[in-house]
């Protein structure tokens, strides 16, 4: 899909896999990364363009067996000689050299796989720019070149998205491959479940799911419901407290106080739910009636679930769905096969089997 900007748009999941497969290909084939353009991500805040670059790492470590090692660059926050190094003179003073910049410090052995990520490359002051731009396009800044096992990626807000953002001078611009990411609410929630994000937030989001992307450039908030700022919100309810009230102010912080209030309205649900420890344990439990209500079980569900690998309980769990309405037990047994610990006692559940076997006719 063509966006505003005239580029294709994909959203996190598709960009990951796609960008993978590529770099894994290349390694594969024994050909230099740099024969392959550097990407630059482009995106609103929040969207998601660090967390994808990480994934992408994990599955190259995965499928090649390397070592993968991400240098993290926020351009944003760096001077000049952070990239360029610092001026000193040669042994006979004769000549000046440039001291290496830690973020060239790289492990440079084959089994090795570097990712240099610069984000927030459009927002940096134009010295900082001139020098980001010299690595994506020549792998090097003055003297200092990158090893040839390093992939090189950058990452911007638009323009448009009122970020601080500068235009892309337009011979730079041919000489990347421009790659615009979107917010897409299912890939979104696979990898929420996938990573234990919180019942409250998946469960929200899957009520609302316009809720998960809500920045407006024109908007004078300083906090706004993006997928990092849900994030944020599921590590304060998993690490800090899952009592709204105790929290509320970091939740209004990180959402802003309108948008928390209606969140603060979806978590009071979950006092109505059925006893998880009941459902798990195979007694007989009574089940709502309310379709809101049905979606916040499925994720209170999906959260016990993961942290209760049991086949027993897992089996109790999906008799219990297949007395609520078919779409229900669907989503649920795609939510615990999201979780790999799930997987192997999936396998063994006639249920899941069966819903298998109808999903691949």
């Amino acid at each position: 899909m063509s966006s505003e900007t005239g580029l294709y748009e994909l959203n996190i999941k598709g960009m990951v896999n796609m960008l993978s497969k590529a770099y894994i290909t290349l390694i594969e084939k024994n050909i230099p990364f740099e024969r392959f353009p550097s990407v630059m991500l482009w995106g609103p805040p929040g969207v998601g363009k660090s967390q994808g670059v990480r994934e992408i790492a994990e599955a190259i470590e995965k499928y090649t067996k390397k070592k993968v090692v991400v240098t993290d660059v926020r351009l944003l926050l760096f001077n000049p000689v952070d990239l360029r190094g610092i001026p000193t003179a040669n042994d006979d003073k004769t000549l000046a050299v440039w001291l290496k910049p830690s973020i060239f410090k790289m492990d440079e052995d084959s089994d090795t796989v570097n990712i240099l990520f610069l984000d927030e490359i459009s927002a940096a002051p134009s010295s900082v720019q001139a020098a980001a731009y010299q690595i994506t396009l020549d792998r090097m800044v003055g003297e200092h070149k990158l090893p040839e096992n390093c992939i090189v990626i950058a990452a911007g807000n638009r323009v448009t998205d009122k970020s601080a953002a500068y235009n892309m001078p337009k011979a730079l611009a041919n000489r990347l491959c421009h790659i615009e990411i979107k917010a897409d609410v299912k890939a979104w929630h696979d990898w929420a479940v996938k990573n234990g994000v919180h019942e409250f937030v998946t469960g929200y989001i899957e009520y609302n799911s316009v809720a998960l992307m809500q920045f407006e450039a024109s908007e004078a908030a300083l906090a706004f419901p993006t997928p990092r700022s849900w994030e944020m919100v599921s590590n304060i309810l998993n690490f800090v407290s899952d009592n709204v009230d105790a929290v509320y102010p970091m939740l209004a912080g990180c959402l802003g106080n309108d948008r928390a209030e209606k969140f603060y309205v979806w978590a009071q649900l979950y006092k109505n739910m059925p006893s998880m420890e009941s459902i798990f344990n195979g007694e007989e439990v009574s089940i709502p009636k309310a379709g809101e209500l049905h979606i916040a079980l499925r994720s209170a569900m999906v959260s016990y679930a993961g942290k209760h690998p049991i086949k027993e309980m897992i089996d109790n769990s999906i008799e219990f769905a297949c007395r609520l309405p078919w779409a229900f037990r669907k989503q649920l047994l795609h939510d615990y096969y999201q979780i790999a610990v799930l997987q192997p006692i999936l396998m063994e559940n006639e249920v899941f089997k069966t819903a298998l076997k109808e999903s691949e006719k």
